[in-house]
């Protein structure tokens, strides 16, 4: 069959200067919103102590690939996440000594704005248009879904992976599209680097390729191109996941695969772009509303292949940052090709150049706005807590220091709140309860280590404690207690003076540390054993 050609001509491509100007609005935008998020968070959103324990245990095992990593529950957890970007943190620290808050507050945010790159080469190959692909990046770099997993401490592992994934699948729209085999090599490279940074980015990938293939190729020779791309990739990262599944066995993938559902289940996202934020302010609404009114003009002028793309994403990854990444391909199409002729034929008694600098000056208002607001963590994002929360402060990571400094390094805790996260790495000491790391164990275990955790974490009492300490079957030395505000899975909550002071109160409970923000408390010895069984309270 006849291959679609690009829209754009050999003499453009030969103008990067030209190409960045393009470019420049999108990564103006995400700058702006970088700096906002820097400001207003000195120390990251989120969590990412697990990963940086990994990375601490790989450069003292002299960079070979470890098989569990310690501090998290007592057993520790399997090691068998892919592990390029755990290498790249072990080598960051070991080369520049740059600790783990600062890799964190900064290189998610630096690779966001990179990947912004392949995003608009994407766009404006698959949409013809320069004009469309800004956009397209532009929405990209302030969609508050799409920060929220990149720019954050997790955004460590997961800006990266987006950063090879979007580079793999413009280096398949040169394929499939402009039959540009020089192409392979890049995409098998970017394929394998996906592979050994994050599964879902993986399967993103692969969705995205297979697509581009069934909408531009279509051909026995173009499958085989694209086979190519598939063994080499895991060709290529063989080394890895042969030798994990020699460690843990074949069930460790799988196992972790259940703890965040499958193919379909998340088929509610959809209301994402509907529904599930419209009652919030209207910055951050509209966004969300676009892609599915642009879905609806795209299929009305027979242009299936975005609305087609925006499904797959939806019934494979499920999640909002992987539907609203190509929602802006959509929403770009709709505004540039559906919705500013309207305005100019509308306006047609006014300067159409009028129309189309007010309708720019209100996009980029608007984008930049929300963008920056949520970054900023001002925005009601999780039915009242804040849209960017920090897992710890400075009293925190003061707690932290006194445990490492002042407890045994054989000490076992317990601690409250998401803080709990960076705990283990920042003290060395290891913490009975918390699901990170736990979904390679399998779903039963990650969901019991889940619920143990909100419910500790959600107690009001010394007798809540104790008993969900019992009930969990934990006897820590220590339990660590954020005092006022902190969070719980990213919901911010309040912890009442009474907790404190019935602690204090407790014949089971000895003071060992205290600051504005946290309490230390050492745990009797059996004293958790010989609480009753029966059920424990409610947390209040």
């Amino acid at each position: 069959m006849a291959r679609e050609q690009t829209h754009t001509t050999t003499q453009d491509q030969k103008h990067p200067v030209g190409e960045l100007l393009w470019l420049a609005p999108a990564l103006l935008a995400g700058l702006c919103i970088l700096f906002f998020y820097l400001e207003s968070h000195p120390y990251p959103a989120f969590g990412a102590g697990l990963y940086f324990s990994i990375a601490d245990q790989i450069s003292t095992s002299g960079y070979a690939l470890p098989s569990r990593i310690p501090g998290y529950t007592a057993e520790g957890v399997p090691f068998a996440y892919p592990p390029l970007m755990f290498y790249v943190l072990a080598a960051m620290q070991d080369l520049t000594g740059l600790d783990a808050i600062t890799i964190s507050r900064f290189l998610p945010g630096i690779v966001t704005l990179a990947y912004l790159v392949p995003l608009y080469y994407t766009a404006r190959d698959l949409l013809g248009s320069r004009a469309q692909a800004t956009l397209s990046a532009f929405i990209v770099a302030v969609s508050p879904p799409v920060l929220q997993w990149h720019i954050s401490a997790g955004g460590i592992v997961r800006a990266p992976a987006m950063l090879f994934a979007l580079t793999g699948i413009y280096a398949g729209v040169r394929i499939f599209r402009a039959g540009d085999r020089n192409w392979f090599v890049p995409a098998t490279v970017a394929f394998a680097l996906t592979i050994l940074t994050h599964p879902v980015y993986t399967v993103f990938f692969v969705v995205s390729f297979l697509l581009l293939y069934v909408r531009f190729d279509r051909s026995f020779d173009g499958l085989l191109w694209g086979a190519a791309v598939a063994a080499g990739g895991l060709a290529a990262t063989a080394p890895w996941w042969l030798q994990v599944v020699t460690m843990h066995s074949p069930g460790v993938f799988t196992a972790a695969a259940g703890t965040h559902g499958g193919i379909g289940s998340s088929i509610p996202t959809i209301e994402h772009l509907v529904e599930r934020r419209i009652e919030q302010m209207p910055l951050l609404s509209v966004w969300q509303v676009v892609p599915t009114v642009g879905c609806l003009y795209l299929v009305a002028k027979r242009k299936y292949f975005l609305p087609a793309w925006l499904l797959a994403a939806v019934l494979t990854v499920g999640k909002a940052r992987f539907v609203f990444l190509v929602g802006a391909m959509v929403s770009a199409a709709f505004v540039v090709d559906g919705v500013l002729p309207r305005l100019r034929h509308e306006a047609a008694v006014l300067d159409r150049e009028v129309v189309v600098t007010v309708s720019v000056v209100l996009v980029v208002l608007l984008g930049v706005s929300s963008g920056a607001l949520y970054a900023a963590s001002d925005v009601d994002a999780h039915a009242g807590s804040p849209s960017l929360p920090q897992f710890v402060d400075r009293s925190e990571m003061a707690a932290m220091d006194w445990a490492e400094e002042n407890t045994a390094q054989s000490a076992d805790f317990v601690v409250l709140g998401d803080a709990a996260e960076w705990f283990p790495q920042q003290t060395g000491r290891t913490i009975l309860v918390g699901p990170w790391g736990v979904e390679w164990k399998g779903h039963d275990a990650y969901r019991s280590q889940l619920h143990q955790f909100r419910r500790l974490s959600l107690c009001r009492s010394a007798n809540c404690l104790s008993a969900e300490l019992e009930r969990s079957d934990v006897q820590p030395d220590y339990v660590f207690v954020p005092k006022g505000q902190y969070t719980v899975r990213g919901m911010q909550k309040h912890q009442r003076a009474t907790m404190t002071t019935t602690l204090l109160f407790s014949p089971g409970y000895q003071l060992a540390f205290e600051n504005s923000d946290v309490a230390i408390f050492r745990v009797a010895d059996g004293w958790v054993s010989d609480q009753p069984s029966s059920s424990s309270p409610t947390p209040t």
